[in-house]
């Protein structure tokens, strides 16, 4: 329609007078020059929204302003530095006056570094995080290498109502007695200050000798107090090795069961136990039995796999050589109780929780079990589930620790492994082995009755014969 088209153009030139042109467009972004800068330019900052262009053209030199006033608020902003020249760093109070924020952090900085610990709650979250994981509770327990050595000792006791024994059925008890000794370099030897230096140079160098830390120290003579276990061996004799699975006989290997009897200090209190005894009965009245013989002495040392990377391959090695008899006493009496010059066993302790295993239900009552601690049975044993299957943890474990066998009570499994001096080397391993041969061949020289006071024994209560070869 016409009057609309008209209409239509009446508004197009309305546009076209209110928008300013382009060439004023571009000339209302530059600053105003000096000259041109009305005398009322500070009343100008706050234009009116209803303002002409002109208005708007007025305004802009507040911006001429700004650049001045900073110029102004940094007088002693120094210049930029020449080509070539080290500027310093900003220190963090040039930044606080100038209002400027920090410089950014370098993007190649490690972003998994540690941060320091400075006390707060984010570094201690952050220690717990970094912190290694929880070790098990059996990791700490177990000491690898030597974790005993000393003397042992072998009885036997008649049955009663004998005098003497000449068989194996005529044996009553057949016992163990363990005196651990400090390793031997670890004593003081008097003998020392009396050698000439070079003399005492070669000590010192024999001191490293593989295999000394199986070498128990010389056993001090007439003294009572000296910490003993005295252990009984269950048949009557040790496990025959060559007879085992180890040995020429092949099958399965021989056990046998030991109990300790009695944990003390007092060697006196030993003698009364191992001598005569006579006592009361109702059925058959007075009863005497005759005192214990020391059928054997050397030295043991007990030992510990290294090599054991998980709990399920450490072992117990339980080894011995003989000082006494020598080679030309050694007889009938230490053949037929098991007795060899050099045996070795792995050595198991029984869990006095677990139930009676076997056929036989082979086991000390409850009432007469070692009672070891809560921290031993949890650590060693796996109370609770943290080893094994069953509650009360593994029914057998190694001698992670001698004080296992400080209990009276304390069950131990005693597995036939090698006899002979070869077999100890392989048993015990570094050098151990051949180390006790020598020092047992050298203390194969003392004379019965020195040997004897090394237990502060009187050799007419405990007689000593069988060590000459024979029963008694």
């Amino acid at each position: 329609m016409p009057t609309t088209r008209a209409q239509e153009a009446a508004e197009k030139r309305n546009l076209r007078t209110r928008e300013p042109p382009a060439d004023q467009k571009h000339t209302a972004t530059k600053p105003t020059s000096k000259g041109k800068k009305p005398p009322s330019a500070p009343k100008a900052a706050s234009p009116k929204k209803d303002a002409q262009p002109t208005g708007r053209k007025a305004a802009q030199p507040k911006k001429d302003a700004q650049p001045k006033a900073a110029s102004a608020a940094q007088p002693e902003k120094e210049s930029s530095p020449v080509l070539g020249e080290k500027r310093e760093p900003e220190s963090e109070e040039t930044q606080a006056e100038t209002g400027e924020p920090p410089a950014k952090k370098a993007k190649n900085e490690d972003p998994d570094r540690t941060p320091k610990d400075d006390g707060s709650e984010d570094s201690a979250e952050a220690d717990k995080e970094n912190a290694p994981a929880r070790r098990h509770p059996a990791e700490g327990t177990y000491q690898p290498g030597t974790i005993e050595r000393g003397h042992i000792y072998f009885f036997y006791r008649p049955k009663v109502e004998l005098e003497e024994a000449h068989s194996l059925d005529e044996v009553q008890r057949f016992y163990m007695l363990l005196v651990p000794r400090p390793p031997q370099f670890a004593t003081y030897d008097s003998r020392a200050d009396s050698q000439p230096k070079g003399e005492e140079e070669d000590q010192e160098m024999n001191l490293i000798e593989t295999g000394a830390d199986a070498v128990p120290a010389p056993e001090p003579k007439g003294e009572t107090k000296k910490r003993f276990r005295l252990l009984v061996i269950g048949k009557k004799g040790l496990p025959d090795p060559e007879a085992g699975g180890g040995g020429k006989g092949g099958g399965r290997k021989q056990v046998f069961w030991s109990t300790v009897s009695t944990v003390s200090e007092d060697l006196k209190k030993l003698e009364e136990g191992l001598g005569p005894k006579q006592y009361e009965t109702k059925t058959r009245g007075t009863r005497h039995q005759a005192a214990a013989r020391l059928a054997a002495r050397g030295a043991y040392a007990i030992v510990n796999n290294e090599a054991a990377r998980t709990p399920s391959q450490r072992e117990t090695h339980f080894g011995y050589h003989l000082s006494h008899p020598d080679d030309e006493h050694f007889g009938e009496v230490q053949e037929t109780l098991g007795i060899h010059k050099a045996s070795s066993f792995v050595l198991q302790v029984k869990n006095p929780l677990a139930p009676p295993s076997g056929g036989a239900q082979a086991g000390l009552p409850k009432g007469q079990r070692a009672e070891y601690p809560e921290e031993i049975l949890e650590s060693v044993f796996g109370k609770g589930g943290s080893r094994g299957r069953e509650s009360y943890g593994l029914r057998f474990a190694p001698v992670e620790r001698p004080e296992l066998l400080d209990y009276e009570g304390a069950e131990l499994l005693f597995i036939a492994a090698r006899s002979g001096e070869q077999g100890l080397e392989a048993s015990l391993g570094e050098g151990r082995g051949h180390a006790l041969e020598e020092a047992e061949k050298g203390e194969s020289k003392e004379k019965l009755d020195e040997v004897m006071k090394e237990l502060a024994m009187d050799d007419g209560k405990i007689p000593a014969n069988p060590l000459e070869g024979g029963w008694a």
